[in-house]
């Protein structure tokens, strides 16, 4: 089981950077960083609403679910 996550393609999508991000989540660029990159293993949902309130979109957007082969 994966669990991808999309944050830098919803990013690219409202054109916002991660800073900007960052300043509208209230989340360090560092921890920020690790989102859109994957290097996570979990997620708050408190910061996943955040993030999905600041760029206008649903958790879908920025979660998906790939079947492992």
């Amino acid at each position: 089981m994966a669990i991808i996550l999309r944050l830098d393609r919803v990013m690219a999508d409202r054109k916002m950077s991660l800073n900007e991000l960052s300043e509208k989540v209230g989340i360090a660029n560092v921890n920020l960083s690790k989102i859109k990159t994957g290097k996570v293993s979990a997620i708050r949902f408190s910061t996943l609403e955040a993030i999905c309130e600041a760029l206008d979109c649903q958790p879908g957007d920025i979660l998906e679910y790939r079947k492992d082969n």
